[in-house]
């Protein structure tokens, strides 16, 4: 029977148990993107905290895909030196670390965003992309996934969920383009299989490439489960080594990061029924995120194939040394409450921390 602390791995890269920290904006990069010594501190301590694969937050591949202020940057092969200390930190404790890699699109706070099409939606107002920037966005994402080779990293994480640029490709909401972009869901997967393809090809089988998309945006009109299958049976054939499901824009019914003060066991896992269609029709690991506080719950999902992967944000917030106190015996539920209270001091540009006993 499978085992939460069992030994597995994904492609090449070995872990030590099955819990993953899921990408999450920590606000503390420096004003050029790079990787400081706080941003390397918040990821130690997680490494102590025995999780077994370290995302980092969202990295930008270039300055007009930047989304937030206080975000790593990935554009450059200047910024590519201070990544060095945090994954060396990481890799000596045991455990591993990949870069995930975004483009904001319409959510960009650059001057001129840009989407799959144009939009006016409060958030999202942009212009139109044209053929010759995604051809180039393709490229970008393919450089950042080369500098964190030169970094270090164990692999990359493409984010194309929560209604960023990929995500807003994927999604029928945001998509309205009549080119080989736009339309069947082959079409608007395209950019997506096109960066994996070429990231692939330059370097190589044993590089670990995972990506985060959606299971749902819970839009009228938006990306839905089966489409997820449909693209996720698309990137397995494209040869993508895991796939994190999440779901939610900022737009939709829920976001990312729901508000939930008392959840029910039963209720606590946000994609499980998309989770099960998943695992009935895709043969590449999934992780999982989403509302996952118990460790009952954890290794249920693990024993009974619902996922292959725990992914963790805001419980590893609030204590970031959460699975070694579940390894070590003490199970109690983690003690998250899903306040979202921890993404002000980030946007206040004061950085990310848990402000439960603030």
């Amino acid at each position: 029977m499978r085992k939460l602390f069992d030994k597995t791995s994904i492609n090449q890269m070995e872990l030590k148990n099955r819990f993953v920290r899921s990408a999450t904006w920590e606000g503390l990069a420096n004003p050029d993107g790079s990787c400081g010594d706080k941003v390397t501190a918040m990821i130690e301590e997680l490494a102590l905290g025995q999780v077994a694969l370290i995302i980092s937050s969202h990295a930008y591949v270039n300055p007009e895909g930047k989304g937030n202020n206080g975000q790593l940057g990935m554009h450059d092969d200047s910024l590519i030196a201070s990544y060095q200390k945090t994954v060396q930190v990481v890799q000596e404790k045991g455990s591993k670390i990949i870069l995930q890699i975004s483009h904001a699109g319409g959510r960009a706070i650059s001057q001129n965003p840009y989407g799959p099409s144009p939009t006016n939606i409060p958030g999202y107002q942009c212009r139109e992309i044209t053929l010759a920037e995604i051809a180039k966005i393709i490229h970008d994402f393919k450089k950042a996934a080369l500098r964190a080779r030169k970094a270090g990293f164990d692999g990359i994480q493409i984010h194309a969920a929560h209604g960023f640029l990929l995500s807003q490709f994927l999604s029928p909401f945001f998509n309205k383009r009549k080119d080989y972009y736009g339309g069947s869901i082959e079409n608007r997967a395209r950019i997506i299989l096109e960066i994996v393809q070429i990231i692939r090809s330059e370097l190589g089988n044993r590089f670990v490439i995972t990506i985060k998309i959606n299971s749902d945006d819970f839009i009228d009109g938006g990306f839905q489960p089966e489409e997820m299958i449909q693209v996720s049976e698309l990137l397995e054939k494209a040869g993508l080594d895991a796939l994190e499901m999440s779901g939610g824009t900022s737009v939709g019914k829920y976001s990312s990061h729901r508000v939930n003060k008392d959840v029910l066991k039963g209720d606590e896992v946000y994609y499980r029924d998309a989770a099960k269609l998943f695992k009935e029709k895709i043969n590449i690991p999934l992780i999982l995120v989403g509302g996952i506080r118990s460790y009952e719950v954890a290794r249920e999902l693990i024993e009974d194939d619902f996922a292959d992967y725990i992914s963790l944000s805001r419980p590893l917030i609030r204590e970031p040394y959460l699975i070694r106190r579940w390894q070590s015996g003490d199970t109690r539920r983690a003690t998250c409450i899903s306040c979202n209270k921890c993404f002000a001091p980030a946007r206040e540009g004061k950085g990310l921390y848990c402000m439960l006993d603030k």
